[in-house]
């Protein structure tokens, strides 16, 4: 990665961390020089995601643990910081979602989208906030467009995005006097993403999706990882409270609208 800034030795958490966007974040601070955790719920995936940092030459932990799990996310952030010292670099990056509608959607499945990406961050942030580096860290949640455009069969993605992307402007508040700048990204239509699997499911969707980006082409996970280099570099000391959109001018177009990706449950 050209002019990429150095984080050598510093210490990065990335929850979410063993696949997608935040995987490509992870492996970016990690080839440049970072000390890297994962955090994410499958053991396996996660010490996959380690081993992969190690073989770039980073130093790696995984630690296994689910974001709606306080007491797990508190155990986890407390082993990395034993480990690596207090945090320079925290991504808050763990989600859930799927395409239904409103009358459709089951209050199970509104809770648990809620549950991992609003209250899951809150327990990221939270719990990390003692181990950050004051002053001088940099937080980034992983936000989505649904946070600022109303996007149909999508209501509880919509609801836990608004709230993150609220959350980071309310902590940049907040923690400013220490020193901790807070931030997020929202990632527009992202390929080889498992979010851009479940929301563009078919060849069709996915066509429908490239058509409603500006830049007319699919993200990749190297412009998402750029834009949480720059975030975390001294370059972007003065920015703090912003919600940047990297989607390739897709959010000008307002939500994509999804109804055709939609099949009900029991449909062939």
């Amino acid at each position: 990665m050209a002019d990429t800034p150095s984080f050598a030795g510093r210490h990065v958490f990335v929850a979410g961390g063993s696949s997608g966007i935040n995987l490509g974040i992870a492996q970016a601070f990690a080839r440049a020089g970072a000390h890297v955790t994962v955090m994410s719920r499958s053991p396996d995936k996660v010490q996959q995601a380690a081993e992969g940092l190690r073989a770039l030459g980073a130093q790696a932990l995984g630690i296994s643990a689910d974001v709606r799990d306080s007491a797990a996310v508190d155990a986890a952030l407390r082993q990395s910081h034993a480990r690596f010292g207090d945090i320079d670099v925290l991504i808050s990056g763990a989600a859930g979602n799927f395409i239904a509608p409103a009358k459709d959607l089951s209050p199970n499945g509104f809770r648990t989208v809620i549950d991992i990406d609003l209250n899951g961050s809150f327990h990221v942030l939270r719990l990390a906030y003692p181990l950050l580096r004051k002053p001088g860290a940099s937080v980034i949640n992983v936000s989505a467009p649904q946070g600022v455009n109303p996007t149909m069969y999508q209501v509880h993605a919509c609801a836990a995005k608004a709230g993150i992307d609220m959350m980071t402007r309310v902590l940049a508040m907040e923690w400013g006097e220490d020193g901790v700048r807070v931030n997020a990204i929202a990632p527009g239509p992202i390929a080889d993403t498992e979010g851009m699997r479940r929301l563009a499911p078919s060849p069709e969707a996915l066509a429908d999706a490239v058509a409603s980006v500006p830049l007319q082409r699919m993200g990749t996970l190297e412009d998402i990882a750029h834009m949480a280099l720059f975030l975390s570099s001294p370059q972007a000391g003065y920015v703090t409270g912003a919600v940047i959109p990297v989607d390739g001018g897709s959010s000008l177009r307002g939500g994509r609208d999804m109804r055709a990706s939609y099949t009900p449950r029991g449909a062939a």
